[in-house]
């Protein structure tokens, strides 16, 4: 059965992917209010930078730790206990005043998304192998929707109720999240039980440049991160427009994402993955140079359409590079080499923006990111240049 077929509401993983939109939803709701804490709480830019940064380590730490129980048939248990454990980081924000308990109260968090992500990819690509690239790009999809709806009902409340408000929302949705995730199937086709060791991945030279595109991506999500909202204030944006910009800049994903995943499988990750972060380092280059709030935004709808394209050709990269035996293991590693990547970027940036201001910053992230694609470039496989046949990835995941 042709999943591309039937409409999204009656897609079979939709119940899945509201999963990840859901506790993108509370890890996206922050960074619209990360001006406001400068505000609240008198915090630094290069503490603002740390607050962002904890949720990539701690996401870093359970990606690699707890990934591999999936593969190991603990799918269920990871997909549970990460939104429980959601609920529990999102109320630790309600109740912070510090720089201390914001960042242990994100590292809660951290673990629960870090913790869940590669469950539910192993969940996506084991039941449909036939249609890999349209079910990761419309995870995708569900991933960016759920992390721009985040920051736009975190600033409704926000004016509605302060800044305690938000964090109480997205804790009380998690714990109803919790509920009905309790009823659902999220059984993945069983590995062989084996305990097998993470590091013999890094030797395969299509795992390699995937998280070499990896590193680049996430180097530009996490200044967008870390540093969207303050460019924004410091360009004269209000509140609102701030949470507007990250509504406009989820459409062109949501609509990209899932025919960029078929294209992606169908002539090859590596191309588009070239082209795409390519136009993200000219975009992120450009935002220096934004002398007014609706210029950056304009930028950011094209750098919206090329991370439309990049995030479902990097999954797919490591899908189709990793063994059957490891699948939840590999995308954890990708995910934790990408938010280790992040969380030193969102520290950094948040020191850089202060320190030498939104040009410098930009432009130094462009160069990483630049050298990152082409060390990809360098070791990616010939043979993922060419189409790729589905029948063959229906049989690597069957």
């Amino acid at each position: 059965m042709k999943l591309r077929n039937l409409p999204i509401l009656g897609h079979p993983l939709v119940s899945h992917f509201l999963i990840t939109a859901v506790l993108n939803m509370g890890y996206g709701s922050i960074f619209t209010l990360l001006a406001e804490f400068r505000t609240e709480y008198g915090f630094s830019e290069g503490e603002l930078g740390l607050v962002a940064s904890a949720g990539f380590f701690a996401g870093f730490a359970s990606q690699v730790g707890l990934a591999p129980l999936a593969d190991r048939g603990h799918t269920p248990t990871l997909i549970k206990g990460g939104v429980l454990l959601a609920a529990v980081g999102m109320f630790g924000m309600v109740v912070s005043s510090t720089v201390v308990a914001f960042v242990l109260a994100r590292i809660l968090f951290g673990l629960a998304t870090g913790a869940t992500s590669p469950a539910i990819r192993r969940l996506v690509i084991t039941r449909y192998p036939d249609d890999l690239g349209e079910n990761l790009g419309q995870l995708t999809a569900f991933e960016i929707a759920g992390f721009v709806a985040g920051p736009v009902l975190g600033a409704v409340l926000f004016e509605v109720g302060g800044l305690s408000l938000p964090f109480l929302a997205m804790g009380g949705l998690n714990l109803v999240l919790f509920l009905w995730v309790m009823r659902l199937d999220l059984s993945t086709p069983p590995g062989d039980g084996e305990k097998r060791a993470t590091a013999p991945l890094l030797r395969i030279r299509g795992i390699q440049s995937a998280l070499l595109a990896g590193a680049a991506f996430y180097l530009a999500i996490a200044y967008f991160e870390a540093t969207w909202a303050l460019l924004l204030t410091d360009l004269g944006a209000e509140n609102w427009a701030i949470g507007l910009s990250l509504s406009l800049f989820v459409l062109p994903l949501v609509v990209v994402a899932p025919r960029a995943g078929r294209l992606a499988q169908r002539i090859g990750h590596q191309s588009i993955i070239v082209w795409s972060i390519g136009a993200t380092i000219l975009c992120t280059a450009l935002y220096g140079f934004a002398t007014a709030a609706w210029v950056a935004m304009l930028i950011s709808l094209v750098h919206a359409v090329a991370d439309g394209f990049t995030m479902p050709a990097n999954q797919i990269a490591v899908a189709m590079s990793s063994p059957k035996e490891q699948i939840a293991t590999a995308q954890g590693l990708f995910s934790a080499t990408g938010t280790l990547v992040g969380g030193v970027a969102a520290f950094l940036s948040g020191w850089l923006y202060e320190i030498e201001g939104p040009r410098t910053l930009y432009l130094l992230c462009a160069l990483t990111m630049a050298i990152f694609l082409l060390l990809s470039m360098w070791r990616a496989e010939p043979r993922e240049r060419a189409p790729r046949d589905t029948k063959t990835t229906e049989a690597s995941y069957g």
